[in-house]
């Protein structure tokens, strides 16, 4: 686990400091970054050094570690820490740094929560808890302790796909009066609930609603989203920059040009493979056709195979984005 490499907490803070954005909204694209990988429970460091270069060359406002698109949950507690100490080393307070914390053991999630704010993080990461699916009152009180007990300020996510469970409307309101709580990113693709979590969240003018698909991300900036969590910035991040800015400044004609640009990357290179990672698989493979990190998946997940790779190329080179 790259050992002769170790990462030490910080002596002394660089740049701006922690949490500098809790009095104003999150806004812009904040990419859910890959972990790149050696093999599968190694990371390659070159590599990653590589994508974050590449990502905030793109003008990107900040930079999520260990979510979905980064396999978080896939990754050894040894990794995940290593992601998060190199990260804030390579990142240098650049940009805010975002962790996701969840884990099904609720003292690893404060754990990992205390560590990220040990070395430099800025924001955390709280999805709903998975396996053991919590709802209602149960939810609440789990949700609302967590952001108590967590160091540093609190984003919740909301991806049901994945945990079987969500932050209801109620949930998200209550959240309204806890400090530490700054925001939601709402990977839930319910553009009718999109509409009532901005009713939800209007009475406090700092907490940022961030959406995830990017395929809804124009439409809903131009419908009062604060920015997108977007995979796919983490190849092209000025396009999704671009993009933003276009919807925020409510120029429909080129959010809407652009918006289709996004939607040629989403159909030509999340479609490949058999399997529930069929996102990231594409997302790696393309990385690698571009030359910033290799294509090793985290189990269960294989890489693609060979027929997957060329039809990747070939999307590549067909959009002209090689």
């Amino acid at each position: 686990m790259n050992s002769d490499k170790t990462i030490h907490p910080p002596q002394t803070d660089i740049g701006p400091p922690r949490g500098q954005m809790r009095c104003g909204k999150h806004r812009g694209i904040i990419p859910p970054m890959v972990t790149p990988l050696a093999d599968p429970d190694t990371l390659d460091l070159d590599g990653l050094e590589r994508i974050i270069e590449h990502i905030l060359a793109g003008g990107v406002n900040g930079l999520f570690v260990l979510g979905t698109t980064g396999e978080g949950p896939s990754l050894s507690y040894n990794l995940r820490r290593e992601v998060i100490a190199a990260t804030c080393r390579f990142v240098n307070k650049r940009v805010p740094v975002y962790v996701a914390v969840t884990d099904t053991a609720y003292a690893e999630t404060l754990s990992l929560g205390r560590y990220a704010a040990d070395y430099g993080a800025d924001f955390l990461v709280l999805a709903t808890p998975y396996y053991y699916v919590a709802a209602g009152s149960d939810l609440l009180q789990y949700t609302e302790q967590a952001v108590r007990e967590l160091p540093l300020p609190v984003f919740l996510y909301n991806i049901p796909s994945l945990t079987k469970a969500h932050f209801s409307y109620d949930i998200v309101r209550r959240s309204l009066d806890w400090p530490n709580c700054v925001g939601l990113k709402d990977s839930s693709c319910d553009v009718l609930g999109f509409h009532k979590m901005k009713r939800t969240i209007a009475s406090r003018s700092d907490f940022s609603l961030l959406v995830g698909p990017e395929e809804i991300l124009a439409e809903t900036v131009m419908l009062g989203a604060d920015g997108g969590v977007n995979g796919g910035a983490n190849l092209f991040p000025s396009l999704y920059v671009e993009t933003f800015e276009a919807a925020d400044a409510q120029d429909a004609r080129k959010a809407v040009e652009l918006q289709g640009r996004i939607l040629d990357i989403s159909d030509s290179i999340y479609g490949h493979g058999q399997s529930g990672g069929t996102i990231i698989q594409g997302l790696k493979c393309a990385l690698a056709c571009l030359g910033l990190c290799k294509d090793v998946m985290a189990q269960p997940f294989p890489p693609l195979d060979r027929e997957g790779r060329l039809a990747i190329h070939a999307e590549l080179e067909r959009l002209d984005l090689l």
